[in-house]
């Protein structure tokens, strides 16, 4: 339940003024961002009694705290919307991500002299032009292969030097300006077919590649010929999409379905009386539905080309969004919602699309859900927790009891928490003794949580410990000792059983349950982020040694470590191999054998 006290009164004093809210939960973070034509009506809607949807009820239920921005028009309200979004990625608004993360775009600078071609995903407004977004029918990779094999456009880095000719320009796949085998002219004229094709308007990239498919053939180069073969495949496929009997203008088809729960968007680009490949994006937006399709929209745009035309599924703020368009794309502007005839089929198409995205995002929100919050549940049913939402984990590493380091690794709701995990350098211990090394970690970290340092402050709810009975019950004591009273657990490796401390006897799950699955995944991932510790740490001290000879750097040092893997080999070989170590030279492998081994005999050449 919201938090009354604090946002009641604020609700009274808000302005009947456009603006922003920005909603935040207890730990301020802010957790919803949106736009209203009046403030006063638009807030207070979210904190009445009636009846929500159940994205909008889970968010209000997360809302301690409210802050807004008075702006003079709607469309203001929109450019900030979209501006704090952008800036925040809050959790209950819209993220331009697709269906298989974040989406995927072709970035040409056509400022540049000689401009590159590169997939991006992460879109800047730095006056670049940018391509896409991609789905699965024609991946931007994909996509960019094959305006290699049509045009020649460079994909080497931004910054061009000049250079010899790379393997690009020998296979054919580019015009490689660096070496000044193409005029300025030529290549601008290489880069406008490309941008043409992206957009739809050049068909002659099919019949160039039918060429290239056909020479590589009858050279017997058919691995080339098959690769070919699939460019023109996908081309064909974007061919199909061609709008038959009527001229449609350049135009872009938005169409937003909720099931009242999820959400999605799917946009589908129509270029050239083509129907270029839709994205679809599902998100569990906490607005309503016209207002979560435009910030999509704004935020779309923000590294798309804006048309002349934009259609829509629902009801926008249409006059708001058409102001902010027209900024952006520098002329006017239409946004409708179309009634019937082929621009209504079109809108159609793209609901179907935005409907198959939020069932198959349902279907992988479900099984996420059952391998972490559901495995939490399996997990307190089993063991009998009251819960088991925070699980701790910790492990020793050292190599014969050599710079001994431990690991504390952190699980919320079944999910990586990265930010709570924690190193530990072992200071009392000596020699080979994991248990007292366990008993110092757990000891620290609870002595940090008395004193009530912020950082250690949250308790788990259980601790897991890597071991069986002897490691546990030593672990457990030292817990009690420091006056706690947290379930654990020890998780054995080579029968996978759960050793508690309420029975003698271990609790056998079974192989493919989610609750072992669960503390397998902690486990490992203790193990895995102890072991990194260890190996960063004994690598500084190898490398101090190494590097505290005259004449070997951090590089020689690298070279030398990578050749032999410790200080030990190191110092068993005779000056003969060092010279011969690639990266060495005589005076370095003189000053390393007499390091370990004192100066070395007259006579023997290398002096």
């Amino acid at each position: 339940m919201f938090n009354r006290d604090k946002v009641e009164p604020k609700i009274k004093d808000l302005p009947e003024k456009p603006g922003v809210y920005i909603m935040k939960d207890a730990r301020g973070n802010i957790i919803y961002v949106g736009k209203a034509v009046i403030l006063k009506r638009r807030v207070t809607q979210y904190f009445r009694s009636s009846p929500k949807p159940v994205k909008v009820q889970a968010m209000v239920d997360n809302v301690d705290d409210f802050e807004y921005v008075v702006t003079l028009t709607e469309a203001d309200a929109l450019v900030l919307e979209s501006t704090l979004i952008k800036k925040h990625m809050p959790r209950y608004n819209i993220l331009l991500k697709d269906d298989k993360g974040q989406a995927a775009y072709i970035r040409m600078d056509l400022r540049d002299k000689f401009p590159n071609m590169e997939v991006t995903r992460h879109p800047g407004r730095d006056g670049a032009k940018y391509y896409g977004p991609f789905s699965a029918a024609m991946t931007a990779k994909n996509m960019v292969s094959v305006i290699k094999s049509v045009y020649g456009v460079r994909t080497c880095p931004r910054a061009m030097r000049v250079r010899r000719e790379c393997l690009d320009w020998h296979i054919g796949l580019c015009l490689a300006p660096c070496t000044g085998a193409v005029t300025q002219a030529d290549y601008a004229k290489a880069v406008r077919g490309a941008a043409d094709f992206l957009e739809g308007r050049d068909n002659t990239a099919e019949k160039i590649l039918e060429e290239k498919m056909a020479a590589a053939a009858e050279a017997e180069d058919f691995e080339r010929a098959i690769k070919y073969r699939g460019f023109i495949a996908g081309i064909k496929l974007m061919n199909e999409r061609t709008l038959a009997d009527l001229e449609v203008e350049d135009s872009d088809y938005f169409a937003y379905v909720t099931d009242g729960i999820r959400s999605a968007v799917s946009v589908m680009p129509v270029r050239g009386n083509k129907l270029l490949p839709a994205g679809s994006f599902p998100f569990a937006d906490a607005g309503e539905d016209g207002e979560a399709l435009a910030s999509f929209i704004m935020q779309y745009y923000e590294n798309n080309t804006v048309p002349l035309c934009v259609f829509v599924n629902v009801p926008v703020a249409a006059d708001a969004l058409e102001e902010c368009l027209c900024n952006i794309r520098g002329g006017p502007v239409h946004v409708r919602q179309p009634q019937r005839g082929m621009r209504r089929d079109l809108i159609r198409t793209a609901e179907e699309n935005a409907r198959e995205c939020m069932e198959k995002t349902a279907d992988e929100q479900l099984r996420e859900r059952e391998r972490t919050f559901g495995a939490c549940d399996m997990l307190c049913d089993r063991l009998k927790l009251v819960s088991a939402r925070r699980i701790e984990c910790y492990d020793i590493s050292h190599i014969s009891g050599t710079d001994k380091v431990a690991s504390g690794v952190c699980f919320i709701n079944g999910a990586k928490a990265a930010s709570e995990y924690r190193r530990y350098r072992i200071k009392t211990v000596e020699g080979n003794d994991d248990f007292h090394c366990m008993a110092e970690v757990l000891r620290r970290r609870l002595a940090r949580a008395k004193s009530g340092d912020v950082r250690f402050a949250e308790l788990p709810d259980l601790i897991v410990i890597d071991g069986g009975k002897g490691q546990l019950h030593a672990a457990y004591a030292v817990m009690k000792e420091a006056g706690f009273h947290i379930p654990m657990v020890g998780l054995a490796k080579r029968e996978e059983e759960i050793f508690t401390t309420t029975s003698p006897d271990p609790v056998l799950l079974s192989r493919d349950s989610a609750a072992l699955r669960l503390l397998q995944r902690v486990r490992d991932e203790a193990h895995r982020f102890a072991i990194t510790y260890h190996r960063k740490s004994r690598m500084k001290h190898i490398n101090t040694e190494l590097v505290s000879i005259p004449g070997i750097g951090e590089k020689k040092s690298r070279l030398l470590l990578r050749a032999y893997g410790s200080v030990d080999r190191i110092r068993s070989l005779p000056l003969e191999a060092l010279e011969t170590t690639a990266g060495m030279t005589k005076p370095s492998a003189l000053a390393v054998y007499e390091h370990f081994h004192g100066k070395a005999e007259e006579g023997n050449g290398n002096v």
